[in-house]
């Protein structure tokens, strides 16, 4: 199809059929202190050259990370993808990002999420998973409606060693439907989730009749309760990098007759118990590790999987299969509750496109690592943190931050400042990690170091060399 403009002819006419004599009187409704007034202060118009000679030298500003030795984490980490991944990806009959609303002739995509859906309860213990979300924080949002919808109520109990994305994100989800948000904090020394403080957000014993995400009850009709806690939302390894007591975690939840929703690390998941065997009715998380580059900071994959008895709280699609008329097997959307098909009221989320060629690309990494490859990854990643966190500590001037135990991350206290050190190490080539005081004001002093299976002892190396010359 050819592009025409409109002409000034047709302007006036699609102007006068809605009833207004200009394009200005088209935004009145807007008030005025929020229309721009005054003309944009924009740059003079340039050639084709030079407008790709400007575009060039602003792309030169930015660094690659294959430019860097990375120790950069807080979410998005620095792993090894293998070729294959990459191949699969690029293959044209997948690249591309539209979602299947004709799925019956999509059957390659649709096996390739039923896969991905299945490796995901594997991974998580789950009994069921969805076709993806937009990224752990999105997911770690839709778990938590997904627990006031089916407890009736209205309040949500996070703690603070969930990831501050993560917390963001919940808070602009639940503020439309207001629901109160209790947070739990910190132990200062062990860096883990305060128990006696979690112990009384979740206040008095949950009421029985209210069921849980472990079985089919639901709470459909009942009047929401503000007081009781729907959830308690834990990141294990928590922002920290300390990993949780998430059995105790579970355990004062359910007492309390809250769900449990655990935002867990995918890759960790190759040494530590899934969230299903510990109790957990929704995992969620960040699922860049599986394959996804760095890409400065997205497109990313949440993953989100839950217990059976929580299928129809479950947020976009499953794919399922089955078989034909003739016997043979093909896949399916089986649920697909979202605002397009039933009443938007009745939907379970509003927001729920799949990432289906992220998730592909997770799908393609979990299959050909398997579950030794995954275990082999996850350790290497667990001994080099160690490595890396042993030699800093023998610093004068660096010293553990908490004492919990970690997996892949840990907090170190400097005494010089984070992003002085930061900074100084970039000239070196090295992304030092993250300075924890843009998110946690009483650990301005610490610095935040993921060590993944790419960094070989000569980088852990000089990195330590690195800060030890900005003490």
């Amino acid at each position: 199809m050819s592009y025409v403009a409109l002409t000034p002819e047709d302007r006036e006419l699609m102007l006068a059929s809605v009833g207004v004599d200009s394009m200005e009187d088209l935004f009145a409704g807007i008030p005025a202190e929020l229309r721009q007034q005054a003309q944009l202060d924009l740059p003079a118009p340039l050639s084709e050259p030079e407008l790709l000679r400007h575009l060039e030298e602003l792309a030169g500003q930015n660094r690659s990370a294959r430019e860097l030795t990375c120790f950069l984490g807080g979410g998005i980490y620095d792993h090894f993808i293998p070729s294959l991944v990459l191949d699969v990806t690029a293959r044209p009959e997948f690249k591309t990002a539209y979602t299947p609303y004709q799925p019956e002739v999509s059957q390659g995509l649709l096996q390739a999420i039923y896969e991905y859906q299945t490796m995901i309860c594997e991974l998580t213990g789950m009994e069921v998973a969805n076709a993806s979300a937009y990224d752990g924080a999105t997911a770690t949002a839709e778990a938590a409606l997904m627990a006031i919808a089916h407890t009736r109520r209205q309040r949500v109990v996070v703690s603070e060693g969930l990831h501050p994305a993560a917390r963001s994100c919940l808070q602009t989800h639940v503020w439309s439907v207001e629901v109160e948000i209790s947070r739990v904090g910190l132990e200062g020394e062990t860096g883990q989730t305060d128990l006696a403080a979690l112990e009384k957000a979740l206040g008095r014993a949950g009421r029985p009749d209210l069921g849980n995400g472990s079985h089919g009850e639901r709470a459909v009709g009942r009047p929401f309760l503000a007081d009781d806690a729907a959830c308690v939302i834990v990141q294990h390894p928590n922002f920290l990098g300390v990993m949780e007591d998430v059995e105790a975690i579970c355990a004062l939840a359910k007492q309390a007759g809250a769900l449990v929703v655990v935002n867990a690390d995918p890759i960790s998941l190759g040494l530590l118990k899934p969230p299903g065997d510990y109790g957990a009715d929704i995992a969620v998380g960040e699922g860049q590790p599986l394959g996804l580059p760095m890409s400065f900071g997205g497109p990313l994959l949440g993953y989100i999987a839950c217990t059976e008895g929580l299928l129809r709280r479950l947020p976009g699609r499953i794919v399922g299969a089955t078989t034909d008329g003739l016997g043979r097997r093909g896949y399916c959307l089986t649920l697909q509750a979202r605002e397009q098909h039933i009443r938007r009221e009745k939907a379970t989320s509003n927001i729920c496109t799949n990432e289906a060629l992220c998730a592909l690309a997770a799908g393609a990494y979990l299959a050909l690592m398997g579950p030794q490859g995954l275990r082999q990854v996850a350790a290497l990643c667990a001994c080099k943190a160690h490595y890396a966190h042993a030699e800093l500590c023998k610093l004068e001037g660096c010293e553990p931050a908490v004492s919990g135990p970690f997996f892949r991350e840990f907090a170190v206290k400097l005494t010089k400042d984070p992003e002085e050190v930061c900074r100084a190490l970039l000239d070196r080539g090295i992304l030092a990690g993250l300075p924890l005081g843009r998110h946690y004001p009483q650990l301005a002093d610490a610095l935040l170091v993921a060590v993944t299976e790419k960094r070989t002892k000569a980088d852990i190396d000089a990195l330590v060399e690195g800060v030890r010359s900005c003490l």
